[in-house]
């Protein structure tokens, strides 16, 4: 079970319940894919809330591997979920509240186009 004290969000992801965290070395790992100076620059560039599909991918491949999953990115690409690219943006913004919370405001919300959850 997800805790989100811990920064941990869950997903339906290929029909399986899985958890995501981005931990320290999560973090780490995608300073480096992003080419990110800091955490600063990291959370900086993820509050503009545009993001590509592989930059989404990334986050989530290193969200499940942070959780101790042995997933690849190329394995999070071919993955669905419910609620296709929208269910897909909302997880990335999801990950990236719960991992910053109020440091990263603009990435709480959907990315643009993203259908807003059903109530």
């Amino acid at each position: 079970m997800a805790n989100r004290h811990r920064g941990e969000i869950a997903a339906e992801l290929d029909g399986r319940r899985r958890t995501l965290v981005l931990t320290l070395g999560a973090l780490a790992e995608l300073e480096d894919a992003f080419g990110a100076e800091d955490l600063v620059a990291l959370t900086e560039r993820f509050s503009r809330g545009r993001l590509a599909a592989k930059d989404a991918i990334r986050l989530l491949a290193a969200g499940l591997r942070g959780a101790g999953e042995a997933v690849t990115e190329d394995e999070v690409a071919r993955m669905t979920m419910p609620g296709g690219a929208a269910g897909f943006a909302r997880l990335v913004g999801e990950l990236i509240a719960a991992t910053f919370g109020g440091a990263a405001e603009g990435a709480a919300a959907p990315l643009p186009g993203a259908p807003e959850p059903a109530g």
